[in-house]
């Protein structure tokens, strides 16, 4: 697809951001797929302990998507405000860049985590029980990491380049492949919980090969650049992914957000209700990314829209943008907390069978956990609007309010209060305080505004009289 056939400066608002987000959405679904259909067949094939064991291993790749975001959300605006001004080399640069940084920030962390799982894996919360499986799984799903983050800065790129229908396919095909290859793997080869990591670290390594070739060969105008290694060249890419991370840090925080909501839940379930509980929350973690992806997927359909207007100056067409995403995520968000409240049993069943302890706890507390979601989505697609129009500091805030402020607290407090009920709430009452701390300061702007403008036009009348 040609970049030009979709026009962000003058084609109507609800069709450019339908253009975006119908493939996106379904693009991301079906990431998360790859993620739910090993949980899935984990569940079947192998067990809960197992699938504890697939949780205590996901937080950390939680921080490295988060970092993919963050320099992918960084690059993108950036690399939008270059296209709207006409400077396409500099736009492939600022994307190169970020893929370099996040290529060498992957191969750090490998490092310092596979030298000794066993103590990772403690570290991480794991019991003693489960830590045979947690070393099992771990170094494969970590391998992931790197495939991981070209995907997360890559399809940013593919999106602004003007082929979300590609980046869709992305992500589907890897989705459908681990489908597949999880079977292969758990029930006819009988390779247990490792066979769920090959499974995964295969899909991702296709995925990875599709979005690398497409900026390596593919792209109209978004393909990589060959980088100088100067001292002055050196010194302009630090400050270019300095400048991106600070853009995008607050899409890091969010998706660190879902690492601290696993890390903290697996530490509070199992003080309180052992292996069980932490089989349990595992479920729900599994789902956790569809909700995530739905937020990310308004946000980021809307990301490229804003971002290339709010350079020209188009504050109508930015408005207009963002009242859409934010419509677009009270439906979403309705929409899936119904499915958790209403059909808690058919979604726990998917993972484990009906008589096994932790899925009787998890189908009680569905309707709990998704008394969240409304205000998750509301959440993400508010600190993308701020991203986008380069306010980095409440996107920031709000997102370390929803991440650290609000979220480790209520951890602790609520199940105090509430007993194993409070546990399930503590993402509610997390999402919920940043909702109206975000509210809150919007209607505060906008009253100072108003009184700017007021205050402008009476000094006009005055200078006339």
């Amino acid at each position: 697809m040609k970049r030009d056939s979709i026009d962000l400066g003058s084609a109507a608002i609800p069709r450019l951001f339908r253009m975006y987000f119908v493939p996106t959405l379904l693009g991301m679904l079906s990431l998360c797929a790859v993620t739910a259909t090993d949980g899935i067949f984990v569940g079947q094939g192998v067990g809960s302990d197992a699938l504890a064991a697939v949780n205590i291993c996901i937080a950390p790749t939680m921080l490295m998507a988060g970092i993919s975001l963050m320099l992918g959300v960084g690059a993108s605006v950036v690399s939008a405000m270059h296209l709207a001004g006409g400077n396409t080399k500099a736009a492939r640069l600022n994307i190169t860049q970020a893929l370099v940084a996040a290529t060498i920030i992957v191969l750090i962390f490998l490092a310092l985590t596979l030298t000794s799982p066993e103590a990772t894996g403690r570290m991480l919360g794991s019991s003693e029980s489960l830590l045979p499986l947690v070393k099992e799984y771990m170094p494969w799903i970590f391998a992931c990491c790197i495939l991981q983050v070209w995907c997360g800065i890559g399809l940013f790129v593919v999106r602004l380049d003007g082929s979300p229908a590609y980046a869709m396919w992305c992500n589907v095909l890897p989705g459908l492949l681990n489908v597949v290859l999880d079977y292969i793997c758990i029930f006819p080869l009988q390779m247990g919980i490792k066979g769920a990591g090959v499974a995964t670290f295969i899909s991702y390594v296709v995925g990875g090969a599709m979005v690398m070739g497409y900026m390596g060969f593919f792209a109209s105008t978004l393909r990589l650049i060959r980088l100088k290694l100067s001292r002055k060249s050196m010194a302009l890419a630090i400050r270019n992914i300095g400048y991106q991370c600070r853009i995008g840090i607050s899409a890091l925080l969010g998706e660190a957000t879902m690492g601290v909501l696993m890390l903290m839940g697996n530490i509070i379930f199992m003080h309180y209700m052992g292996n069980d509980g932490v089989g349990a929350f595992s479920i729900a973690c599994y789902y956790c990314p569809f909700v995530f992806m739905i937020g990310n997927a308004i946000a980021q359909s809307a990301q490229p829209i804003i971002s290339y207007n709010y350079s020209l100056g188009s504050g109508q067409r930015v408005a207009a943008t963002e009242r859409l995403a934010v419509l677009s995520a009270i439906a979403c968000g309705l929409t899936v907390t119904a499915a958790f409240a209403f059909a808690p049993s058919a979604m726990v069943h998917l993972f484990l069978s009906g008589d096994v302890a932790a899925a009787r706890i998890a189908v009680a507390g569905f309707p709990l956990f998704a008394s969240a979601f409304v205000f998750f989505i509301f959440n993400l697609t508010a600190i993308g609007y701020f991203q986008s129009v380069e306010r980095v500091g409440p996107s920031i805030v709000f997102a370390l309010m929803r991440g650290l402020v609000f979220l480790v607290p209520a951890f602790i407090i609520m199940p105090k209060m509430l007993g194993n009920d409070g546990i399930w709430l503590a993402l509610s009452v997390s999402e919920f305080l940043t909702s109206l701390s975000i509210i809150t300061y919007y209607l505060y702007r906008r009253r100072t505004d108003a009184r700017s403008k007021d205050a402008g036009k009476c000094g006009k009348t005055l200078e006339a009289v």
